[in-house]
This record gives C-alpha cells, structure tokens and sequence, in this order.
C-alpha cells in the first residue's frame, strides 16, 4: 500500500534516517517506537506530506486517504464543536447539495424526452447511489457517538471551539481524523490529552478498525493493545518486529545482545589491526600487508550499538528543606464554575513524606484542586499549607513555558544552585541529553524532550512538595522510569495526577479517588487500590452511569449484600420507563415520516409534481426531519440501554 525506500533524511548534515526501507500493508497497525528525537515525528510527517525527504522515495497510490493527527496543531477558530466535527463529512454535505441543486434543474425543465433530461436523471441516481455507500447512514449519530467517546458532553456539542483548552481542541480534531475513515491514521501522542475513559474508547475504535494505522504512544497498555507490528528507530536505522509491543521487547533484548557481541568483536579487530600497522609501518618487508590492512579498515563498515538504552539514572537530587509536619490540609473545600459544582465539601490530610495519587476521569475536579492548592483560583473553605512548605509546580503546559532562546545546558544551569552546578552534564546524559544534544537551543526540540527538560528544572530546585500534574505526557517509556525513579528517591512530599497505572504502581502509598463532586482516600498503592474497587486497572473508572453511581452511594452507607436500596431502585424503574415511553413514542413519530416520505415518493413519479418546486423544497424538508429523529431515536435507544440492569 505504501511503499519506503532507501529513505535519508539529514538535518545540518546529520542522518536521521540513513536509508531506510519498509512496507505499510492495508490493516497493518504498527507501533513507532525508539528514543525522543530518534525521528519518530518526522516519519509520520513525511507519511502526511508535511515534510520531504532529503533521498529516497516514498510511494504512496494517488487515491489513498490519510488522516494525520500531530502532537502540535494549530486551531480552527469561530466554529462550534458540531460544526468542526461536521467538516469530516464535508464531502457528504457536497453531495447532498449537488443532488439538491439537481433535483431542483429537474423541477425547472419540461423537456422530459429529451437526451439531456435523462441524462440529469441518470446522474442523479448514481450521485445518491454513491451518496449512499459513502455516507453509511446517519452521520449525526456517528458525530455524536465520536465525541461522547472522547468525552464531550452533549451539552459541548453547541459550545464555541474557543472556550476549549488546547487539548480538548486536540480531540476534536482527532474526532474528525476518525469521522472521516481514512484508509491510513497516522496518530502522533494520541492518549496525551485523553483520560481512563476515552483512551479504553479509542483503544476499542482502533483495534476494530480497518484502517492501517502508524502509532506513536509512550502508553504501554495503549501500543500493546493496539498494535500487530513495530517498527524501532535507532541511529537512523529501522528495526522491523512483525510482534506487538511486549514481544517487541523480548526480541529486541535478544537483538541488543547480538549488537553488542558484534560491536565488540569488530572493535577488538579494529584494535589489532591498527596495532599490526603501527608495529610494520616502517618495515619495507610488510609494507604490502600493511597497506592491505589500512584498505581494510577504510572499507570496514562501522558498527554503531545504541549504549544510551543501557544507562541507568544514579543521581542524587537536592535535599528538600524540611517543611511542617502536614505539608497541606483541607476542610470543607468546595469549588463551583459559576452553577457547574465541580468539588463539593472535600477534605484531606497529607503527612510530610507521602506520596500520593489522584485519580479519576477528566473534569472531576483533579486539576481543579491542583489550582486551589497552586492559588490560582478562588475557592469556599480552609486550605492550609504547613510550615516552611516550598512547592514545585509541574503543570500539563510546563514544556511550552520553558525559554526557546536558551540551550539546554542554560535552561538547567539557569536554576542549579550548589554542588548540583558541577554535575550539569552528568545530570543531562542520564536524561538523554548528553554529547551536543546539551547544546541544543530549546526551541528545536521535540514536545517529548522539552517534557524531560522542564521535568529536569523542577527537579533541581530546593522544593519540598512536588505537584505533577500528568508528568509522563510526551514522556518516552524510558524516560517515565527514570523519572519514576527519580521521584522515589526524593525525600519530600509528592502529589502526582496521572492516568498511567505502570508509573504510579510502586510511587504511590496513598490514592485519592475524585468522582461525583467528591474525593475519597484509599490507603495503599495503586494496586491495592484497584483490588479494593474490584478493578483490573484503572480504566474501569470509566463506568459512569446512574446504576453505578447508585451501587457506590450503597456501599459507601454500608447498605448490606450491596444492593439499591426501595428508593434507588424504584428511582431507577421510573426512569426505564420515562426512557421506555420517549423511545415508544419516537419509533410511532419517525413510522409516520417513513409513510408521509413514501407517499411522496409516489406523488413525484408525476411530471406535474415532479416539476413542482414547493412540492419537492417540502419533500426534502420531510428527508431532513426524518433524518433527525432517526438520529434522536438512536440517542433515546442509547441511553435507555444504559438505564436498563
């Protein structure tokens, strides 16, 4: 389907890609994998056009269709979230207007045995047979379905794009990549802005979709579940593993081996015969054997191993100064944006040394407290820090606020202070940035390095309560255990948000679980956690339906063999039935457009109605609103499902 070949690309004379070649097949879902800056971006970039290579060819078929979702985007603006969403069907609403402005040539013209009037209507029957095939449907419904999944309410649907934060601008444009079925997604970070519950959707949208798809995630879970095929980008070179992501691993294990035996090896060679050269070098005897080896190693193609990926973090980060006994403190906390209630009357404690977790889906009030704590917003209720507390703040947006005319070694240099100053260096190789990659301007770097270096500046400064808010975004896997690392290691007070089970399992000793305006303390690890919700990880926090909502209230008043109380369950059967009564009612209205509609049908076969034009602006008016109560239909039908035990 797509075919690389000998592909070179070169930045200030370097390779980044030293002639690479690989096939894409139709389904394939392939997994992008290797270090930040190994040129995971740029090879999706060269897929999607938005960047030629230096040599080499790229075949792509003319007719392919590509959806490219980047880490970083610009923004439509003045368009409503439906309205953006719509644009994926741009072609369908073509259509439509075309055999709309046909039908309406038809009813103008009189010449109904004439060449050209039955041309028209030939064309207009193959438009609305390929209107047909390409529209599968209903397209509102699958708007919907689409941004439900990614999180939207259906209150949002109708909401300026403007208001949104950059990413949740970004999931409406990956809503539209996925409207559009393209043929090939190639899909840079997509789980960077989701949460629990719309990364398990997207997961489930991509592994039943017949697209080919080009993956790069640092989510474990999300690549493993996702993917059939990965491709590693080492040293410019590709490494092609006809696996998925956890026997990628294993296999590569194997391959690293033999790198390193075949490194070796040819580095005792060299080693010899440059040893056999200087020893002969002036002895006419052995001149002819000498120049025969100096040709051998000016032939010798040199074998390079990726060293780096055995390096491990061994680094001792400034002594947090000693803070109060109990860093923070709330009481009665309470926030409201306006009417929408977010936190309702939470308290907690968090002792100097803990480190803990906060969990739950998006705009449950996770960050919302993080700014409470930050100052940034206002708020009901007592909030104390301790004593002598000195927070270090890693917000979502941290990378983009980091100096671009700075290098990488200022921008750490810049905040070191002490010893710590003599072991800049040391500090940035064991972030990956070691060799000239330290004297790199910032803005040249990718979203996942910037990531690392603002995490590295946090993590220099003389800090006693570290809040990381969703610290493993644009992080590589490799990254994320160093930092994890890292973070252990400090012997202050730590609160991390984060949906990722594998960084915070063996970090964190205490969960707080945000949900329902409220936030409850689950003492243990993340596992212990997902044990006591009988979870098998933390996407189950997803279920968000009343039933459950009920369930959990039950548990929490200790209601026995945890059943709905009278009141709940007789709660939960009148709304079955007002949902059981809307669909009833919905099926009889969209019956009586199907008949109206078919009548129609028959009307037009006339000449006379055939070119009347209020008759036929009417009989498209009955298409649409049939069109729109099929689709509330489908919505009324959704939810009682939900409803339903």
């Amino acid at each position: 389907m797509i075919s690389v070949e000998q592909l070179t690309v070169e930045f200030g004379g370097s390779p980044l890609f030293d002639e690479i070649s690989f096939l894409v097949n139709p389904k394939d879902k392939i997994a992008l994998v290797g270090k930040n800056g190994a040129g995971k971006t740029t090879l999706l970039r060269i897929f999607s056009g938005k960047q030629l290579p230096t040599k080499g060819k790229i075949t792509i078929p003319k007719d392919l269709t590509i959806g490219y979702l980047p880490q970083h985007m610009i923004h439509n603006e003045g368009t409503t979230v439906m309205q953006e969403a719509e644009k994926a069907f741009e072609h369908i609403t073509d259509l439509q207007a075309e055999i709309e402005q046909m039908n309406i040539e038809l009813a103008e013209r009189t010449d109904y045995e004439s060449n050209e009037y039955h041309e028209l209507l030939d064309r207009l029957s193959h438009v609305n047979e390929h209107l047909q095939i390409v529209s599968n449907g209903n397209f509102y419904a699958e708007i919907e379905k689409t941004l439900l999944g990614l999180g939207f309410l259906r209150t949002d649907f109708e909401r300026p794009c403007s208001e949104f934060s950059g990413g949740w601008r970004m999931r409406i444009e990956l809503a539209k990549i996925l409207l559009q079925r393209p043929e090939v997604l190639l899909l840079d970070e997509p789980t960077n802005h989701l949460d629990i519950e719309s990364i398990q959707w997207l997961e489930n949208f991509l592994t039943t979709s017949n697209s080919a798809i080009l993956l790069v995630s640092h989510d474990r879970a999300f690549i493993d579940a996702v993917t059939n095929r990965t491709i590693e980008i080492s040293l410019g070179k590709i490494y092609d593993y006809n696996v998925n992501y956890s026997k990628y691993l294993q296999l590569r294990v194997e391959r690293h081996e033999q790198q390193v035996r075949a490194y070796e090896n040819q580095q005792k060679l060299i080693a010899d015969t440059e040893e056999f050269i200087a020893r002969y070098r002036y002895q006419a005897t052995k001149a002819i054997q000498v120049q025969s080896r100096v040709k051998q190693l000016e032939k010798l193609e040199r074998l390079e191993v990726d060293l780096e990926d055995n390096s491990r973090l061994s680094l001792k980060f400034p002594h947090a100064p000693r803070s109060g006994s109990i860093p923070l403190e709330i009481e009665r906390l309470s926030k409201a944006y306006g009417k929408h209630l977010i936190l309702d009357n939470i308290g907690m404690i968090i002792n100097r040394g803990e480190k803990v977790a906060f969990v739950g889906k998006n705009g449950e009030g996770k960050s919302t407290l993080v700014k409470c704590i930050m100052s940034e917003i206002e708020y009901s209720g007592i909030l104390k820090l301790g004593h002598n507390v000195k927070i270090g703040y890693f917000a979502q947006n941290q990378a983009s606020l980091l100096n671009e005319s700075k290098t990488v070694f200022e921008t750490i240099d810049y905040v070191a202070v002490g010893d710590i100053r003599t072991k800049i260096r040391d500090i940035l190789g064991a972030f990956m940035f070691g060799g000239d990659a330290s004297d790199k301007k910032v803005k040249v770097l990718s979203g996942g390095e910037r990531s690392r270096l603002a995490m590295i500046r946090l993590l220099l400064e003389p800090v006693n309560l570290l809040i990381l808010d969703e610290p493993t975004n644009h992080l590589d896997m490799r990254s994320k255990d160093v930092l994890k690392e890292a973070i252990k290691a400090f012997d202050g007070t730590v609160i991390v948000v984060s949906h990722d089970r594998e960084f915070l399992n063996g970090l964190v000793t205490k969960v707080y679980e945000f949900g329902g305006q409220k936030v409850r303390e689950h003492l243990g690890g993340i596992y212990e956690f997902l044990q006591y919700k009988k979870m098998d990880n933390l996407r189950d926090l997803e279920v968000s339906n009343s039933l459950k909502v009920a369930i959990a209230e039950t548990k929490d008043k200790n209601v026995s063999d945890n059943k709905l109380s009278y009141e709940a369950r007789k709660e939960l059967n009148r709304k079955i039935k007002k949902a059981e009564r809307a669909v009833e009612e919905m099926e009889q209205l969209v019956s009586k457009l199907e008949s109206e509609i078919a009548n129609m049908d028959v009307q037009l076969q006339s000449p006379e109605k055939a070119s009347d034009n209020d008759y036929i602006m009417l009989y498209q008016k009955k298409q649409r609103e049939m069109e729109q109560k099929v689709y509330e239909w489908e919505i009324l039908s959704e939810e009682l499902e939900q409803l339903a035990p």
